[in-house]
């Protein structure tokens, strides 16, 4: 293994909610993807994108990070990396059987625009893996809420039913959602290492992980720090 994937690896793997974030959305994808067009918008250096072309796709990510993607290229299962932007995407109409894209949709200044995008370059019937900053009680530690919000410009926040209404209005249903992070011990967690400790702090309490995620399973799935959705492009809609 080449030190490249190492550091991507501990990067993205070895952290308390990536690994659960993005491996759920895509486990939800599928673990066979021979034949399928993956999109992977506002995707970083493509690791998880990299992720869908070991398992058989055909997969492109996009960002404007030109660094993220220098490295990205430098991994055992690049994707096709894209500078672009993810409100102005260079492909056709319904060209790709499923768009992922982790935790992007709030640092756009109108998420709806990138959600015409996504569902414009999304077959009839294609999927979209995508999750979203909620912090559903953020509003209880105002300056952990404000130093997140900045850390990591976050414009707007999002639960499943904002998103269920700006998908329905793009010819989207909303096949399932979970959160996480569902607890109010688990959201402050999530929202000091944010605030305080960025990637370091987020790959230290790794070990965490088991008990957010037994915490979460025991939690009503109603609230959280971030949501993931699964929603699914109707046959008849029109991009």
């Amino acid at each position: 293994m080449k030190l490249s994937d190492v550091v991507a690896f501990m990067g993205h793997q070895v952290h308390v909610c990536r690994y659960r974030e993005a491996g759920t959305l895509l486990d939800w994808m599928g673990r066979d993807l021979r034949g399928r067009r993956v999109l992977d918008v506002a995707g970083g250096d493509g690791y998880w994108a990299g992720r869908a072309r070991k398992r058989g796709a055909e997969a492109v990510s996009i960002d404007l990070d030109r660094r993220k993607m220098e490295y990205g290229r430098t991994l055992t299962h690049a994707p096709a990396l894209i500078e672009c932007d993810a409100l102005r995407l260079p492909f056709g109409d319904a060209v790709f059987d499923a768009v992922l894209s982790v935790c992007a949709i709030e640092h756009f200044d109108d998420g709806g625009r990138s959600l015409d995008e996504m569902a414009r370059v999304l077959r009839p019937g294609g999927e979209i893996f995508m999750s979203a900053d909620v912090l559903s009680r953020a509003d209880a530690w105002p300056k952990l809420r404000d130093a997140h919000k900045a850390k990591y410009h976050v414009q707007h926040t999002y639960t499943h039913e904002s998103l269920r209404k700006l998908m329905d209005e793009r010819g989207l249903d909303l096949v399932k959602h979970s959160y996480q992070f569902r607890t109010a011990a688990a959201e402050r967690l999530y929202l000091s290492l944010s605030a305080y400790g960025g990637k370091v702090g987020f790959n230290a309490a790794a070990p965490l992980t088991p008990l957010v995620a037994l915490a979460d399973r025991r939690a009503p799935n109603e609230r959280g720090s971030i949501v993931l959705i699964h929603a699914r492009k109707r046959a008849e809609a029109q991009a």
